[in-house]
This record gives structure tokens, sequence and C-alpha cells, in this order.
């Protein structure tokens, strides 16, 4: 999947030379938490967000610091937050820092800029001109229509345990040589050894992501290589005690 897949390609912006107040109104009208920022010839220049507007001297959340510290940081420093703080520009708000896409640039690209850089939104342009934005609600969006559905045949159990196999196969956390698998009607349960606590919950999820799996029975044991301390498996609720069914190696 793209950028251009996901991306919205109706982006409201406003110019930087406009005054700030309209900027935030139009913000509140539209229910977004930031705009792209342009010049008058309409190209990308930075970007206004809620977070450039967290220290404002309105609101009395300008940035405040010792004086000593204030020498340290320097006179340079101080004038930018003054502007930054009091200014009644998009210019003197937004963050000139740019990161954006392109419309081919794989999505796995795209969200990865979005953790390293922590923004939640990302323009995209093409040729230098502004084509679109993704935002982490594109990305739910995405997400709710890439959700596996139901297969229209069950698989057998054999089938079931082979694509568990697979799945843990291709994960390096998983603790294959230290695990055992069994599945019958549609329930799997897990056996062996776990050495991490959230490898449990893992193993859990990667079982109840296999269509046709009905229920995930978590059986494993936890032991702490520090310690030596084993922590059993959560007692499943309202479960009468049954005879396990045979395992069998993942």
């Amino acid at each position: 999947m793209k950028a251009q897949d996901i991306m919205s390609r109706r982006v409201i912006t406003v110019r930087r030379d406009s005054a700030l107040k309209e900027a935030i109104a139009t913000m509140l009208e539209h229910g977004i938490s930031g705009l792209p920022v342009t010049d008058e010839n309409g190209a990308l220049v930075g970007m206004l967000t809620e977070g450039d507007l967290l220290r404002r001297s309105e609101l009395g959340t300008e940035r405040r610091r010792p004086r000593w510290l204030e020498f340290l940081v320097g006179p340079g420093k101080l004038a930018a937050e003054y502007t930054h703080a009091h200014g009644r520009t998009v210019a003197d708000a937004m963050s000139e820092s740019l990161h954006y896409a392109t419309p081919d640039m794989p999505l796995q690209q795209v969200v990865e800029m979005m953790e390293k850089q922590r923004i939640k939104r990302v323009p995209v342009l093409e040729d230098g001109r502004l084509v679109g934005i993704i935002t982490r609600a594109n990305l739910l969006r995405a997400l709710a229509l890439a959700a596996p559905s139901l297969p229209a045949v069950s698989p057998s159990d054999e089938q079931i345990r082979q694509q568990l196999e697979t799945e843990l196969a291709a994960s390096a956390w998983a603790p294959r040589s230290m695990l055992n698998v069994a599945v019958q009607d549609g329930e799997v349960h897990l056996y062996g050894t776990i050495l991490d606590g959230r490898e449990r919950e893992a193993l859990c999820v990667a079982a109840r992501n296999i269509p046709g799996v009905t229920a995930v029975h978590d059986h494993l044991i936890w032991c702490e290589p520090t310690s030596g301390m084993v922590v059993e498996a959560p007692p499943e609720p309202d479960q009468p005690d049954q005879p396990a069914p045979g395992q069998r190696g993942a």
C-alpha cells in the first residue's frame, strides 16, 4: 500500500501571512488539529498544529525558565520563543521543519516517519505541489478496510496448526523451540515455556488471528530467566476442567 492509496486529496491550507486567529477558527470549524501552511505562490512552507499553540501569552502558558538557565539557552532562542508565544500571524507560530511524503512512497515509510518525527500528519507532495495529506485518521480508515473477513469455508484443525506454525516461523520473537500447539475443533491450545511475559499475549494474538480459530487456551508457563521464578498460565474464566487434547509440536 502506498501514500496515494489512503491520503486525503482535499487539503485545507492556510497562508503564512494569515492572522493566527483566522487559522484557529479554520481548525475549529473543520475539526482538524493541524494545517499545512503555504506562501503566496501556494508552495508548502510549514505546518501549524495544536502543539504550536500550547505556549501562548494569551493563555499565560509561555515558557518560563530560571535566570541561570536563560543565560545558558541564549538570547537567540529566547527571542524565537517570544515571537512564537506573542506573534499574531501564522508565520510567527508555525513549525518550519517539513517532513513530507510522495504519492508513491510505501505506507511503511510514512508510518516510520510519523513515529520517528513524532508527528500526526504528513503532507504529500508531487513535483513540489501539495496533492494530499495523511493523518492518523487516514491510517485508521485504511486499517478498517484492510481488516480480514471471515473465510467462506472453515479450515481443518491441521490447516490452522500449519498456518500458525508459518506465522510464528516468520516472527523473530516467537519461542518456537519451547512451544507446543494442539488444535481441536477449531480451538487452539498453547503449551510450553516462555522467557518473557509479553510473549504470552503475542502468541495468543497470533493464534486468534488465524482464520477458523474459535478459541485460544493458554497453558504456557513463564520462567523468568534472572530469578528463576515460574508463573503458571492464568486460569480461564468460567471454564470447567477438561482433558487436554494431544500435544503436537508447532
